[in-house]
This record gives structure tokens, sequence and C-alpha cells, in this order.
């Protein structure tokens, strides 16, 4: 398909699909899935609505349906959410049965995480995100494998369905990984922050819960994510058991036996007294 043809496709359907959907017929690219053969993003790194947010989202969708197309990838049994996952959340739980999507097929998994990342940034500024999301934008920026062309044409496809205009610069230089100083400056972050924040998508969920959260101090979670995956899984469900807040101290006692930590560690470390400074009197007072 010519790109001017692709974009009047893509620009017809979000203009149909904001009028009457009973007076229109579905445009190309865009059909009408069972909201139950849609999973989400194996990897999904984003907190869905919640609250009043979410009851206004599930308001609108019961009054209007669902207006905009989400876009799925197709697996071999249904499909998968890669940008609506909000929408999809809100039909759900409105008792809407089917939804207009757009329905992607053989992208790697760079190109998937594309469109989940860069949808969600559309709709929401980076200052916006909750911590763990933050490290889940850098990450994929950092790390990103894909062609660099092939990621501008998915962020032009994706503005195109917003509604949005994008300015896309293409040279050699957009072939390169960008280090972290040159992501800190799109972001107005240092290097090492940066770096702080990559780190921290080492973490397992209930970890990055607790971040996001502000149950877990930032510089208690960068220790923690140098565990491996068991150690911290370990860590998490004793101290959910004891009921137990974990400090730099205690932390740091465990990252040292990493490797060959034990439960039994664990517990000793986490019922650990913190260490009281003495206090001097000064002669004279």
């Amino acid at each position: 398909m010519k790109a001017n043809s692709k974009r009047k496709v893509f620009g017809d359907a979000v203009d149909l699909l904001m009028g009457d959907m009973e007076e229109v017929t579905m445009p190309r690219g865009v059909q009408m899935l069972p909201v139950k053969s849609i999973q989400p993003f194996h990897d999904h790194p984003f907190h869905l609505y919640e609250g009043e947010r979410l009851d206004d989202m599930i308001a609108s969708v019961k009054e209007h349906g669902v207006l905009n197309p989400v876009i799925v990838q197709k697996l071999d049994a249904g499909y998968e959410m890669l940008s609506g996952h909000n929408r999809w959340n809100a039909a759900k739980l409105a008792g809407i049965k089917e939804i207009p999507a757009i329905v992607k097929t053989d992208l790697s998994e760079e190109e998937a995480y594309v469109y989940v990342i860069e949808t969600n940034l559309m709709q929401r500024s980076f200052s916006d995100l909750a911590i763990s999301e933050k490290a889940a934008v850098l990450k994929a920026r950092y790390e990103k494998e894909a062609c660099q062309g092939k990621r501008n044409d998915i962020l032009e496809e994706i503005a195109r369905l917003e509604g949005k205009e994008i300015s896309i610069t293409r040279g050699h230089d957009d072939h390169r990984l960008k280090t972290r100083d040159m992501i800190g400056k799109e972001y107005e972050l240092s290097g090492s922050s940066v770096g702080r924040l990559l780190k921290l998508n080492d973490l397992i969920k209930p970890f990055k819960d607790m971040v996001d959260r502000g149950a877990l101090y930032t510089k208690v979670a960068l220790q923690l994510a140098f565990l491996p995956e068991n150690e911290q899984t370990m860590v998490y469900e004793i101290m959910r058991e004891k009921k137990t807040k974990i400090t730099i101290e205690m932390v740091m006692k465990i990252r040292s036996h990493s490797g060959a930590l034990t439960e039994a560690m664990v517990k000793r470390y986490l019922s650990a007294e913190p260490v009281k400074k003495k206090c001097y009197k000064v002669p004279g007072r």
C-alpha cells in the first residue's frame, strides 16, 4: 500500500469511529474483535486506570462505546493488546462484547514494544509517569534493537491514529544507539539518573509496585535490583510475611550473601534492630 493511501485509511478510521457507529461501514484495516479474545501485552509496564478515572471511562464506554480502535497483534490463539489497555479494560467492565481493532502480524518483539511505549507517551507526558513506568520507557529508548526506520514508520502510524502531528528527523545519526547522557537531555535527566532508572527494570514487579506507591525507597530498591529474581522473590515474601520494612543497612547485608542467600539469613537480617547512634553529653552542659 502506498504511503498516501495508507495515511488515508487510518485517517478515515479515526474520523468514522468518532461518528455514529451504526451509520458507517467499518473502514478497511479496522475490524470488530471479541473482547474476550484479547489478552494484555505480556510485558506491559504501565499501570491501568483506577478509581474515578476508570469509573469515568467505563461510563463513557457504556454510553458511546469504544470510539477509537485499539491496536493488537495476532497470536496463534487470539490476540495480544499493544495499544488500548485502558479502553479494553473499561469495555470488559462495562460489559461490551466487541471492540474495534487494528490487527498487526509478524511484528518483532522490539517493534511490538514500540507500539506499547509510544502510544502511552502520546497520552501522558514523561513527568506524569510512575517511577517504574519511566524506567521502562528509558529502557526502550536505550536498548531498542529495532531498525530506526521501522520505528519511525510505527511512530507516524500511531500519530495518525491519535490525530496528532509529529516531526521525524531521518538520517545517519538515527541509526545509532543513544547514550545515557543523550537520553537524559531528552528527558531533562542526568546520565546518572538515567542509569539508576534503567537498573530499576531489574526489580521484580512487587518491588516495582512498592516503589511507585512510595512504600520502598529508591536507594533501597536499587540495591535489591542487583539480586537475582529468585532472591528478590524470597526477600519480598519474607517481608510480606513478617510485615516489615527493609532499610539500606539490611539490604546491603543481604546483598553480601547473594548467590548463597538463604531464608534464614533474610529473616535474621530483616529482624535486626537498627544501630542506634550513641549520644555523648558535652561537659558543662
